[in-house]
């Protein structure tokens, strides 16, 4: 059975681009996958809490004397397993700031773990979480692809290198650019994202 891990991370709910279009790759590739089974996980909801210095020690050994750390630890330990668990991610990730929601980061901070996701070798860095199918909703209210403002763009560039990093090489992004222009824009945006949702293969 594919195993799917759908991530929302928008604050925006119901008036996200992002959303809206990652939902549409889940249902188009639940149309195109038999038996897929979707693990759902929206990081702004239920946020994870940002990575300190006792999440520090705690990896290198300490021991975890709090309930409430404990708590954290187990969520953090889900979300690995969740993550090396798919088979397809699905992130929705809209641009703030020129990068990713601070959620997002979070989550990510989870599942790049020394010895499950990468190690270094002799050789250097080395993924270990190659051979997933990664698709990722993008929502950015301007335009990103000409100087100067590609030098502005942080969103795109930092998870192809986080993903490239763990050993990720099918990523593939949908994006819905210029939604803050205006109405038409944004219409059309998303309209154009949601075909190409429509017609992802398999």
């Amino acid at each position: 059975m594919t195993q799917l891990l759908h991530i929302d991370s928008s604050v925006l709910g119901p008036n996200s681009v992002s959303r809206q279009v990652s939902a549409a790759i889940v249902a188009r590739l639940r149309q195109i996958t038999p038996g897929l089974e979707v693990t759902y996980r929206d990081v702004a909801a239920e946020p994870l809490s940002h990575l300190s210095g006792t999440h520090i020690a705690i990896a290198h050994g300490a021991p975890v004397e709090d309930a409430a750390v404990q708590v954290d630890v187990a969520a953090g330990q889900a979300v690995l397993e969740e993550f090396l668990r798919a088979d397809i991610v699905v992130i929705g990730a809209p641009m703030y700031n020129f990068s990713i929601p601070s959620q997002l980061k979070a989550w990510i901070d989870r599942i790049m773990v020394p010895g499950k996701t990468f190690q270094y070798g002799a050789g250097g860095p080395e993924g270990l979480a190659g051979g997933k199918r990664v698709i990722v909703a993008v929502s950015r209210g301007g335009y990103y692809g000409d100087a100067p403002m590609t030098a502005l763009e942080h969103l795109e560039t930092y998870l192809r290198g986080v993903f490239g990093f763990i050993g990720v090489t099918a990523l593939e992004f949908i994006a819905a650019d210029g939604i803050m222009i205006g109405p038409e824009q944004r219409d059309k945006a998303v309209a154009t994202a949601l075909r190409t949702a429509g017609d992802l293969a398999a």
